[in-house]
């Protein structure tokens, strides 16, 4: 099992998935602690979640990227490269403002940022489902996902420390801006895919002939809600994780993004390690039951944390115990996302797949948290987000024939 992950098919996966990580927590938990800081309403915070819409709409431009090639470093290369270099200078311009007096300004890069991301996205998920062999998907889901949580540690946990204690906020999103431009290196190391599909012939092909050949799968809205629901407990309970750790728990900027860094670190890479080496032995259904109920369970340590008296250790478990069970259901998820595509169509299905699994994060969790936790307060509002993982738990059993099914076809 250790070699796999040495595989270059499997390893450059794991630089890869950094940079497909990097943006995100910029355009969400970390602008939501800068405007935090920055005394912006409650209100203003919550509608900053919106800027996250690009990954839910991202379907709608994949078929663009499946058709057209760059002309250079091949069909799925091309378009990350160039992703990453525009990425990396929007998110250093980021830097040159500040959200108490120029929000909107701060959101329209915001915006911008999500945007390419979530083209990087489009263009990563596809080459990761076409590079790895049906073999290597576990170890490959489980570094990808290693690489994008690592990323999100250092674009929230550290990202605030570095903020608090040495650069600011404009000089650490420069900074970050500086990392993302050096992840494109591994994008021109990547290896290419060993079978080269060819691009569709045309865009109207491109935006048809993927939406056809995935409903021609029995019960295929029932694999949609499926992904719609998986993750929506996790969705709400980490939707103002950062701003309830700073202004709900009494905790101050330094002590999130120190314990985010060291507990988060260690327990992102146990979880996603460990996640891949049980999801080869344990199969696609039972990883997913398994790691969904890790999941729904993990939420009650933020309700702990709600009616404890701040406690630095009682936070370091939590968080850690959070990326442990959220890296190792996120590997699980990924892996399902793959073995649901086909490779000539691999960009737009699997934009499809994960922008519907971003549905309850952008347009539920991130408008209605605010208001849950105004009227109910944080500590009913985390028990809410347990019960909210039930109903996906609960088809993803009713269902378990089709993904039974997809890990049989598999090997």
């Amino acid at each position: 099992m250790s070699n796999v992950y040495l595989n270059p098919r499997v390893a450059a996966l794991f630089v890869l998935g950094f940079a497909s990580g990097l943006p995100l927590a910029l355009t969400s938990g970390t602008l939501q602690a800068w405007a935090t800081v920055e005394q912006v309403s409650l209100r203003d915070i919550g509608f900053l979640t919106l800027v996250g819409s690009a990954y839910t709409l991202k379907f709608l431009w994949a078929p663009f990227i499946d058709r057209y090639t760059v002309p250079f470093l091949g069909r799925r290369r091309g378009w990350m490269a160039l992703s990453q270099l525009l990425l990396g200078v929007s998110i250093a311009a980021m830097g040159l403002f500040n959200p108490s007096h120029q929000l909107g300004v701060i959101a329209l890069l915001a915006v911008f940022v999500a945007f390419m991301s979530a083209t990087q996205d489009i263009a990563f998920d596809a080459y990761s489902t076409d590079v790895l062999r049906a073999q290597e998907r576990a170890a490959g889901a489980a570094v990808k996902v290693l690489g994008y949580r690592l990323a999100m540690i250092v674009s929230s946990g550290f990202a605030l420390v570095i903020a608090d204690q040495w650069l600011g906020w404009n000089g650490m999103y420069m900074l970050m801006g500086a990392l993302m431009l050096a992840c494109a290196i591994a994008t021109f190391l990547a290896p290419e895919p060993e079978r080269v599909v060819s691009a569709p012939h045309s865009l109207r092909e491109a935006v048809v002939a993927p939406l056809l050949a995935f409903f021609k799968r029995p019960e295929a809205i029932s694999i949609l809600v499926l992904i719609v629901l998986y993750k929506l407990g996790d969705a709400f309970a980490g939707a103002l994780s950062t701003t309830f750790l700073i202004r709900g728990a009494g905790f101050s900027a330094t002590e999130v993004g120190t314990v985010n860094k060291i507990f988060g670190l260690a327990a992102t890479i146990i979880g996603a390690l460990v996640g891949g080496g049980l999801m080869a032995k344990l199969g696609l259904y039972r990883s997913l039951m398994l790691f969904g109920l890790l999941q729904a369970v993990s939420n009650f340590g933020y309700w702990w944390l709600s009616v404890s008296e701040p406690n630095l250790w009682l936070m370091g478990a939590v968080v850690a115990i959070e990326n442990l069970c959220g890296g190792m259901g996120t590997a699980a998820f990924v892996a399902l996302l793959m073995a649901l595509c086909h490779q000539q169509f691999s960009a737009t299905q699997f934009a499809l797949l994960s922008a519907l699994s971003a549905v309850g994060r952008t347009y539920l969790a991130g408008p209605l948290t605010p208001l849950f936790v105004e009227h109910l307060g944080w500590s009913t509002f985390f028990i809410i987000t347990v019960l909210l993982a039930l109903p996906g738990l609960w088809l993803l059993w009713r269902k378990r024939h089709i993904i039974l099914a997809l890990d049989a076809s598999s090997h």
